[in-house]
């Protein structure tokens, strides 16, 4: 009897006005975690595999397990190629359970532990990742999982505590971005940023020559529009509904203009999922004209709710040691967070920093600078012992431009890592130990390394040398593209790497 008193006592900790949002969060979780996992198979070996550009056994004995734990630090799971791909594995199997809602039928503990057999698994990949792993939504990801680790199964109502520290996440992820680029570049404060952020970005898509061809006026809105959705919204997701859920759409409608408009991996799509955190069934219920069928009671039609509330509440009377477990953790990510709000409000604002091993509460936050000259480098090989201009072929990238008649195409929520590193590496990083590596690898026609390339002009043979070329790229104009069929324009700046033949590596 005392037990039930307590439980109805305690009955504020549930919310079960948000079993949309509880369905979302810990689906599209999985999905992402899904991803990711998958492009560590495809990915992975080439990359830090035994062989690859930056084998993770050697990173693994010069590190500590203690800064940076992994499971391939252990003797029964001791790193090999073989064991990465077993383990990834065994990660898309527990996301897609997730995805398909199978372990949200059970009791509230088995959710549980699913997520957190994938945050140990997808942490021990990340920590041995290094420079390939160094983005910061592979700690977005892991910090979600962790928290929706908490979220329940059907057996209980979503808690409070856990939806709150959903938006508390949101608030560093967006509100982060807002204040590190008005604090970092002149262009985000005088409304010129998106003029450039289009044509300069990691990766473009197959609409971004579009985006950045749009008017002046056009890119000042988008940018303006930025800082009202990353400055102002975040806070009102703590608002009264409907008032969250407003701000948590605007947030939604933001994101997707950049999915459409950009390849970002699954940091936007992520951001999607953590926002949706704040959109109430009922919110979701007066849109719609009714819930999501099998997801709430809003399958129920509105006003003949009659013996589904009884239902309803008996499905969802969590018990004592659930709420115990949640409010705990909130109160854990609550301390581990005190760092990130410091760092909000600090002048020198990390961006995409971790405070402590958990990886829980985080810095966030995107393009604190944009740039506004494309440089983008273009390795080139040759089978002529003496070769002229026209003896040179490129390697060509799946995402990163390169041929200038090719279209940017769309890979997100997909991450193509090597992709990503050669915009990095255009940026400033010309010593970096993994380009050298891959200039190696590509003179020996390593067949890991060209799986990694959409084009490679010598079809798997050895070229007799290779070099690599900095170019200034843009987006033609539309007269341009009518008159040669190019979506690109460049310019050579300098030679980065000159001819090396086989012999002389």
């Amino acid at each position: 009897m005392a037990g039930t008193e307590l439980a109805d006592a305690l009955g504020f900790l549930n919310v079960d006005d948000y079993t949309i949002a509880r369905e979302v969060l810990q689906r599209g979780i999985a999905a992402i975690f899904a991803i990711a996992f998958a492009s560590a198979i495809a990915q992975f070996p080439a990359l830090l595999g035994e062989n690859g550009l930056l084998p993770a056994p050697r990173f693994i004995a010069r590190t500590s397990g203690r800064r940076l734990p992994s499971i391939f630090r252990l003797r029964p799971f001791r790193y090999s190629d073989r064991m990465l791909r077993v383990t990834a594995s065994i990660g898309v199997a527990l996301a897609a359970s997730v995805v398909l809602g199978l372990p949200q039928l059970g009791p509230p503990w088995l959710p549980l532990l699913v997520f957190v057999l994938l945050w140990v698994l997808y942490l021990s990949i990340v920590n041995i990742g290094q420079v390939f792993y160094g983005f910061g939504w592979e700690s977005l990801l892991l910090e979600a999982g962790a928290i929706a680790a908490f979220l329940g199964s059907n057996a209980t109502a979503p808690p409070l505590l856990v939806i709150v520290f959903f938006w508390w996440l949101v608030v560093r992820v967006e509100l982060g971005a807002g204040l590190i680029k008005m604090r970092g570049d002149s262009s985000w404060r005088d409304l010129s940023a998106m003029s450039y952020h289009h044509e300069t970005q990691p990766m473009p898509g197959p609409f971004s020559r579009l985006a950045h061809l749009m008017p002046p006026s056009v890119h000042r809105a988008e940018t303006l529009g930025n800082h009202i959705v990353q400055l102002g919204m975040p806070l009102l997701l703590f608002a009264p509904q409907p008032i969250a859920s407003c701000a948590a759409v605007l947030i939604v409608l933001t994101q997707l203009w950049l999915v459409v408009t950009g390849n970002f991996a699954w940091l936007n799509w992520i951001t999607i999922v953590v926002a949706f955190s704040a959109v109430s069934d009922s919110f979701f219920a007066w849109i719609t004209g009714h819930g999501w069928p099998g997801w709430s009671w809003f399958s129920v039609p509105l006003g003949a709710q009659g013996g589904a509330d009884a239902a309803r509440d008996a499905a969802y009377s969590s018990p004592i040691w659930w709420l115990a477990l949640t409010t705990a953790a909130f109160l854990v990510g609550a301390w581990l967070s005190v760092p990130a709000v410091a760092n909000l409000f600090s002048r020198r604002q990390l961006m995409n920093a971790s405070f402590n091993r958990l990886g829980i509460g985080n810095a966030y936050g995107a393009f604190g600078s944009v740039t506004q000259l494309r440089r983008e480098v273009v390795i080139e090989g040759t089978m002529a012992e003496h070769p002229d201009a026209d003896d040179w072929h490129a390697y060509e990238f799946k995402g990163k431009p390169g041929d200038v008649t090719r279209t940017p195409q769309q890979f997100a929520p997909y991450h193509l890592r090597l992709d990503w590193l050669m915009w990095f590496l255009a940026l400033g990083d010309w010593n970096a130990v993994w380009f050298e590596r891959l200039l190696g690898k590509l003179l020996h026609a390593d067949r890991a390394t060209l799986r990694m390339l959409r084009h490679d002009p010598f079809d798997g043979a050895a070229p007799r040398a290779i070099r690599a070329r900095v170019f200034a790229y843009r987006f033609a104009t539309r007269a341009e593209k009518r008159a040669t069929g190019a979506v690109w324009v460049r310019d050579e700046l300098a030679t980065l790497v000159p001819p090396i033949t086989r012999a002389e590596w």
